[in-house]
């Protein structure tokens, strides 16, 4: 039987380590005799090694500690229910991301002017990696390290959608 603490921290940690597994996997397999099998297992030890560099940054933007609320990402929409607010915004009408409230909420505006602030630990909320990920122009190490300053500011504008570029942005 293994501990609740230590099985959490493998559950955290397990993208990471499966990354570094199939790396050291690779590095095994580099004392195959034929070259096209030690051609192989550098591409394995490739995969392994950004396999683990992207569970790093997925651990890094998880947020530790309890918030209101669900966050749901389906079919490229974002859902947050919240106990007294919430709603509903499409990614692909997504034009502005913030990171308001001393960097504790993201605030995400559509096209059409909706705005949806979600918690930063809210449940769920990790999903969102992937889902800003894929917004062109995003630098998610500029979005991680907003998320882990210190003395954050009030409000900070992380992305604007690249047809809007000239435009202000809409914050408040």
């Amino acid at each position: 039987m293994i501990r609740p603490e230590l099985m959490a921290g493998l559950r955290r940690w397990s993208e990471v380590l499966t990354g570094l597994a199939v790396a050291l996997f690779g590095l095994w397999a580099l004392q195959a005799q034929d070259r096209f099998f030690q051609l192989l297992a550098v591409l394995v030890v490739a995969a392994g090694l950004g396999m683990a560099l992207i569970g790093w940054r997925r651990l890094r933007f998880a947020r530790a500690g309890l918030a209101p609320g669900i966050v749901q990402i389906v079919e490229g929409q974002i859902s947050y229910f919240g106990p007294e607010e919430g709603g509903f915004l499409a990614l692909r009408d997504l034009v502005e991301l913030h990171l308001v409230a001393q960097g504790t909420s993201w605030l995400l505006i559509a096209s059409d002017g909706a705005r949806l602030e979600i918690p930063v630990a809210a449940t769920g909320a990790d999903a969102l990696f992937d889902a800003f990920g894929s917004l062109p122009g995003l630098r998610m190490q500029a979005l991680l390290e907003a998320l882990e300053d210190t003395s954050p500011p009030p409000a900070r504008a992380l992305w604007l959608h690249p047809a809007r570029a000239g435009r202000h942005l809409r914050l408040h």
